[in-house]
Formats: structure tokens, C-alpha cells, sequence
């Protein structure tokens, strides 16, 4: 693994996660990255949320605009003006200031918490209802997906070391990366088990842990503790689904920022030879433009039979082509195995080791005759 992911491959990948969820952050301060956000001329999502909302309203329209704005110039004015408490805290500030005015404004929607059983658990329905089986071809598909996420986990872990100042290389980092994957992968087939995708690591705790300075792993047990509080009291778990899109939005477009920058200081570890620019510029291209177009290169994988193990395969591919952070991460992957070391290099090093060499003698030359100048021998000085 370490050879498959070293930091010119994890700085890439959580550079491009980053930079893709800063579009999807950007799309949800706007008014919500569901149907809304296609800006349907008619029907039940010409508006944002959707036509029951409390003062719903297209998307992109200043009001969406003006809350998001709010929680971003929240962390701001916390930044140049709070305490260190308060900037410390300034992503809650933020938040909770934005939820306040969109209540008093009457953007917070009460069914979603009137409707929310008070606890709820696994399995509520019986055994009919969500029959447990496995279903061949979606085992190709679901297989490609725990690629994506381990491949999300090892950026997002790298990135957390690097925010919570901990080395991002060597065997600590190594294990580390060994414990994410794997806490990762049995995250993901516990949720199988439960109905559900398989889960993928929260790359904003990466911007938490940046803007709080906080990274105990303490607190990660208290907020795995609230998490499953919320999943058991529903009540607890719908006030926070009452809080609107674009409050959300503009909070975490600031986080997902942080997590590109981390990405950009992964990057910063690299000589920044010619061989690395390359790599970067390779996976970056393509990364960074199909997280721009996400279709652009799923068009002519198609298929038109009737086998769902093929068809099952085509989706597959189709996931990985469409996602640019595991595009821009094979291609770093492939480009770092297969190309050399750049050679001029090693002989540029090779030379400034014979010239330090012979410096060094004529240094240890002067200083002889300087020496024997000073016993009192005559040694013409003047070189």
C-alpha cells in the first residue's frame, strides 16, 4: 500500500475530493443539490426544496443565496474578531447562527421532526419486508464501490494526519492507514448487512479538525456516541434535518475548501521534480475535468443486452469513470509505477557531490598553508 499510495498519489486524490465536494457544497448553499437543482421549468421540484416547503423558492434565488452567505461571513467575522475559544469553534457559530435567522424567517420545516418516530431501530420492519440475500449482479458493482471508498479513506486519513499535525509517512502513518482502511471496510459491510450502500470516511472532519485544532480522538468517540443517538431517538436525529440547504451549504463549502487545501499541502511534501509535475498535471486533468463533467467519459460505455452480470460490469466502469478523484487516483497510481526516476537529477546530485568534494579539499589546502603562514614559513598567499 505504501507503495501503491505515496504522497504524490493521496495528495492528488484528497486535492480532487476536495474539489469536488466544493461543488456540491456550492450547490447546496444555492438551495439544495436535489431534483431542485436541475431548475425544472414546472412540477413538484421547480422550487426548493419542493413545493410544501415553507417559502420555497427556485433555486439559485438570493434568499438561498443570503443564508448561506450569512454562515459564511459568520466564520469569517469569528476569525478577525472572536477569541480563540470562539474562532475554535466558529464552523458551530456559524451554523447556528444561520439556523436561528432561517427559523425567524420562517425557512425551517416542523413535519420533518412531527413525522420522525420518536425510536426507531434495525430491522423495525420484519424479515419479509427487507428480505436478507445476495444478489449476483450487484456484487461487481458493489465491489468497485468499496474500491472508491477505501481509495477516499486512504486520502482522507492522510489528510487527517497531516491537519492534526501527525507525520504522513513511516510506519505510525502506515498504521494508521491500515486501521482506516479497515475500520472503512467493516463500516461498509455492516451497513450492507443493515440495507443500506457501504459507508465512506467524512472527508469535512478533515476541515473540522483544521478550523478547531482539535484532534483527540476522544472527541471522535463523543460524536460516534451522538450518531448513534441520533439513529436510535429519531426525534433527536430530524432537528438537524430541519436545518435548510443552503445554512448546510455554506458551511461546508468552507470545509470541503480545507480539504482540498490539505490535498495541496500532501503535494507540498514533493521534490516537485520534473517526473512529479507530470504525475500531478496527468491525474489533474483528467481528475479534476470529470469532476467537472461527470459524463464526459461515460457515453460510450454502453450496453443494450439483457445480461444483468454485464450490465452490472458497464455500471461499473461507468462509477469509476464518472468519479473523478478514482480517476486522477489510478492514473497517479499507474504514471508512479511505470515512470523513472528522472535521471538528470541523480547526475545533477552526483556532480554537486564532487564539487562540495572537491571544495572541501581546497578548503583543507588554504588552511595547511594558512597554518604554516602562521609558524612563521614564507607561502606566497596571494591564490
Amino acid at each position: 500500500m505504501k507503495r501503491l499510495f505515496p504522497p504524490v498519489v493521496t495528495g492528488v486524490t484528497v486535492f480532487l475530493i476536495g474539489a469536488k465536494l466544493i461543488g456540491t457544497g456550492l450547490t447546496q448553499w444555492a438551495g439544495g443539490s436535489g431534483p431542485c437543482s436541475a431548475m425544472p421549468a414546472d412540477g413538484y421540484f421547480s422550487v426548493c426544496p419542493n413545493l410544501g416547503a415553507p417559502n420555497a423558492a427556485p433555486w439559485a434565488s438570493p434568499q438561498w443565496i443570503g443564508l448561506g452567505f450569512l454562515v459564511f461571513m459568520t466564520i469569517m467575522f469569528v476569525e478577525f474578531f472572536g477569541s480563540p475559544f470562539m474562532r475554535n469553534a466558529q464552523v458551530v457559530i456559524g451554523l447556528i447562527i444561520g439556523l436561528i435567522v432561517a427559523a425567524a424567517t420562517g425557512y425551517t420545516d416542523g413535519s420533518t421532526l412531527d413525522d420522525a418516530p420518536t425510536i426507531t431501530f434495525l430491522w423495525v420492519k420484519n424479515f419479509t419486508t427487507f428480505p436478507l440475500s445476495i444478489y449476483g449482479p450487484a456484487v461487481i458493482p458493489m465491489l468497485v464501490t468499496f474500491v472508491l471508498t477505501m481509495v477516499e479513506a486512504i486520502g482522507d486519513v492522510t489528510a487527517s494526519c497531516e491537519v492534526s499535525r501527525l507525520p504522513v509517512e513511516g510506519r505510525e502513518f502506515e498504521s494508521r492507514i491500515q486501521g482506516g482502511v479497515l475500520a472503512d471496510g467493516l463500516g461498509g459491510f455492516l451497513s450492507a448487512v443493515m440495507t443500506n450502500s457501504p459507508m465512506s470516511v467524512f472527508a469535512q472532519n478533515n476541515g473540522i479538525i483544521a478550523l478547531t485544532r482539535c484532534a483527540n480522538a476522544s472527541a471522535g468517540y463523543v460524536c460516534c456516541f451522538f450518531l448513534i443517538l441520533m439513529g436510535v431517538f429519531s426525534k433527536f436525529g430530524a432537528l438537524f434535518l430541519m436545518i435548510p440547504d443552503s445554512v448546510l451549504g455554506g458551511m461546508t463549502t468552507f470545509l470541503f475548501a480545507n480539504v482540498a487545501s490539505s490535498g495541496m499541502r500532501i503535494l507540498a511534501f514533493l521534490k516537485w521534480s520534473r517526473r512529479d509535475r507530470f504525475i500531478v498535471s496527468a491525474a489533474i486533468s483528467l481528475g479534476l475535468g470529470v469532476s467537472l463533467v461527470p459524463n464526459a467519459l461515460t457515453q460510450f460505455v454502453t450496453y443494450g443486452g439483457s445480461s444483468a452480470g454485464v450490465q452490472g460490469l458497464v455500471d461499473s466502469v461507468n462509477i469509476i469513470l464518472s468519479t473523478g478523484f478514482c480517476v486522477g487516483a489510478i492514473i497517479s497510481i499507474v504514471l508512479n509505477q511505470i515512470l523513472p526516476e528522472d535521471k538528470p537529477e541523480a547526475l545533477e546530485q552526483e556532480v554537486t557531490e564532487v564539487i562540495v568534494k572537491a571544495d572541501s579539499k581546497q578548503a583543507a589546502k588554504i588552511a595547511a598553508e594558512m597554518e604554516e603562514a602562521e609558524k612563521g614559513d614564507k607561502v606566497d598567499m596571494k591564490h
